[in-house]
């Protein structure tokens, strides 16, 4: 019998290895929640989590099973211990006893459930036992920071109802889309010149877009002009990638750093090309962008 829908993306969406560290988004995902999440500063319940994560395109379960991926670790406190050994919920203990019979189950907190809401990477935390004999979700030692991390991919964005606010969503909605957009036809241009466009490395400020050519590594940010002030969004996007760049050079005095600000077209004034050179800022814009 054939397997269609849902059944199709948790069938194929289970690893059966580890992630290396990263969780890089939650579409195809099969996602569990030990309990209520602290999501950017505030407590959410597991339905809402459980909603959210859906229209990232997850598929939520109420309790654990060999089809879960993700683990995403809330507050305990209401649950009850199943392990008086190690004293955590049993999802826990379920995703550690999947781990060690070779199946990765990546785990995440509060901060790396909202970083996977908001379409950005997220550590996946380890799960230690301390001199006490308990069991936790601990992030995971890195020996070294990166300026650039994992591939970079497009965001999936969607639309609000206007009348939700108090201000025109429908252009933040387009707003946002133009952005996912050029950063697709970025990702688009270097692959066909066999560069790979990435995401941000962990010790590096969180940029839109890096590639490297040989020893030098170029950052970028990129802005939309659509429903936006154009001259506003230039010259949050010139101070943007300019302290990105500092940050960058201090951190890796070793590696040479070039900012790239990148527009979603053309600019209207000519000035930013002559400010841009001044500065030592590279300004490209889709859909040729020329100049990176």
């Amino acid at each position: 019998m054939a397997v269609t829908g849902r059944r199709v993306r948790e069938a194929v969406a289970v690893p059966d290895r580890p992630c290396r560290g990263t969780v890089h988004g939650l579409d195809g995902r099969t996602i569990c929640f030990t309990g209520r999440v602290l999501v950017d500063g505030e407590w959410r319940v597991r339905t809402h989590c459980a909603e959210r994560a859906g229209q990232r395109g997850a598929t939520p379960k109420s309790d654990f099973s060999r089809k879960v991926t993700l683990v995403v670790y809330g507050d305990l406190a209401s649950k009850v211990v199943t392990d008086d050994g190690r004293t955590y919920s049993s999802t826990l203990v379920d995703a550690e006893a999947e781990r060690s019979r070779g199946r990765h189950v990546c785990v995440v907190d509060g901060d790396g459930f909202s970083k996977l809401l908001r379409g950005r990477p997220a550590p996946c935390l380890e799960l230690r036992r301390a001199r006490t004999g308990r069991v936790r979700p601990v992030a995971a030692a890195t020996t070294e920071a990166h300026v650039l991390g994992g591939p970079l991919r497009v965001r999936r964005t969607g639309q609000r109802a206007s009348g939700d606010l108090a201000l025109d969503l429908s252009r933040l909605d387009e707003a946002t889309a133009a952005h996912e957009a050029t950063v697709g036809a970025l990702i688009a241009y270097l692959s066909r010149q066999g560069i790979q466009a990435c995401t941000h490395g962990s010790g590096a400020p969180e940029f839109d877009a890096g590639w490297s050519r040989g020893k030098n590594v170029f950052v970028a940010e990129v802005k939309s002009l659509t429903g936006a002030r154009e001259e506003q969004q230039i010259r949050l996007g010139v101070g943007q990638i300019l302290d990105y760049a500092q940050q960058l050079r201090s951190a890796f005095p070793s590696t040479v750093i070039h900012p790239v600000l990148v527009l979603e077209q053309r600019p209207s004034a000519t000035r930013w090309t002559e400010l841009a050179d001044r500065v030592g800022l590279r300004l490209a814009w889709a859909p040729d962008f020329s100049g990176i």
